[in-house]
């Protein structure tokens, strides 16, 4: 404790010295300490969701795209498809099941999604009160929407047109909520879950609204002629936005992926291979930071070496009168390497600090945009190896100029002194 105390009081006499050291050190870890935590939260969020989905048929366009928006509601659709065509390719024996998701609506900056109950059973959805949807415009709610908009069973709501929340209101077509899921952590919990049948019925009504206003709200069809319009527009354009489908083999599912890339208007995506050409690219940005606050962390081992080396050269009167009084070198030894651990150590400390900070500021427009949460505040393993890292650079600095306490002439020193 006296080592400690005293090397404490040595870094309070430098203190501009002793907090860039500190600075130094607290920023590099502070980079890699988040970049851990951002890559562990992207791994579980993307691991977790793309889970039971071999391949996911949708509008041609780009392949992440449609894996973003169909399997992780955090893009734009690249478009609808029709859905028998879709079905047809679906029926093939080698596909164990299809969901189709029909998208384009939002309610307070939540997706509505037209489905199954197929697609909360894929995602282990269990219900925190009422029960799974039967009926057109009824409607299950995730656990976090529930939560943040305070939904219930019982209520109801107008729909917005897009998912911006600034879109058209449907109020001629109301959600009534009957169901209201438990946390999942999945995509679930950011979703509101509805039959395909509802997203059809909404937007056939939105359609022949529209182009009533258009006619300058002349009454262009008589309601024999609306309602006859709006079942032929029913059954000519059901359509979807894209299906998640899972293969009994998916080693033959790739065959049935060509053939709906060579003979159809849609075009399939494998999220496996698309999550993996993204993390591959962000990759390349995350190792080159991880490099750069590996040259901050040196740079901050160079600053406490430079830092001890002159200290040991101003207190080398003060060594020499310690040791005639008694003290050994290797304790005088100790008393210097002290000094390089307790800054590694704070800068370890606020490092990890900084790193959660920067995380909850990251987390908050990650909820805000894309309605994902982004939270550890525990160590992860990689942090502890991260500790061990900056512990040896600290003392290896220390070390260094401390081993000139061993080349201290007690009688010549106190002579020239």
């Amino acid at each position: 404790m006296n080592l400690l105390h005293i090397s404490w009081k040595n870094l309070k006499d430098k203190p501009l010295t002793s907090f860039l050291s500190i600075l130094l050190m607290s920023l590099g870890i502070a980079i890699i300490s988040l970049l851990l935590l951002v890559g562990k939260q992207l791994e579980e969020k993307f691991t977790r969701n793309i889970q039971g989905i071999d391949m996911v048929l949708g509008a041609k366009g780009s392949p992440l795209q449609l894996i973003l928006a169909a399997v992780y509601q955090i893009d734009s659709p690249t478009g609808n498809i029709n859905m028998d065509e879709a079905m047809r390719f679906t029926r093939n024996p080698m596909v164990q099941s299809a969901i189709p998701l029909s998208m384009g609506d939002s309610y307070q900056g939540y997706r509505i999604i037209g489905t199954t109950p197929k697609y909360i059973e894929h995602f282990q959805g269990e219900f925190e009160q009422g029960k799974t949807f039967e009926n057109a415009l009824e409607i299950v709610v995730g656990a976090k929407v529930a939560r943040n908009l305070g939904l219930k069973v019982g209520d109801s709501f107008a729909s917005q047109h897009g998912y911006d929340g600034e879109g058209d209101h449907h109020e001629e077509s109301k959600f009534k909520v009957v169901g209201v899921l438990k946390q999942s952590n999945s995509v679930l919990d950011q979703v509101l879950i509805t039959p395909l049948e509802s997203v059809w019925a909404v937007h056939e009504h939105h359609e022949v609204e529209e182009a009533g206003k258009g006619a300058n709200a002349l009454k262009l069809l008589t309601e024999d002629e609306h309602s006859e319009q709006g079942e032929e527009h029913h059954e000519d354009t059901k359509e979807i936005t894209a299906m998640l489908v899972k293969f009994r083999n998916p080693a033959m599912g790739m065959m049935i992926s060509r053939s709906i890339n060579e003979n159809s208007t849609m075009q399939t995506a494998t999220p496996a291979i698309e999550m993996n050409r993204l993390f591959a690219l962000m990759g390349v940005g995350i190792d080159t930071l991880k490099l750069i606050a590996l040259v901050i962390i040196i740079v901050s081992g160079i600053s406490v070496f430079v830092s001890l080396y002159n200290s040991l050269k101003e207190r080398k009167y003060e060594m020499a009168l310690m040791l005639s009084m008694g003290a050994s070198r290797t304790k005088l030894f100790l008393l210097l390497l002290s000094e390089g651990l307790i800054i590694s150590i704070i800068g370890y400390a606020a490092g990890v600090l900084l790193s959660r900070l920067g995380l909850g500021i990251m987390a908050q427009n990650v909820e805000q945009n894309f309605h994902y949460d982004f939270g550890v505040l525990y160590l992860l393993t990689e942090e502890l190896w991260l500790l061990a890292g900056a512990l040896v650079i600290g003392l290896l600095a220390a070390a260094i100029p401390s081993l000139g306490i061993y080349k201290i002439d007690i009688s010549r020193t106190l002579a020239d002194d």
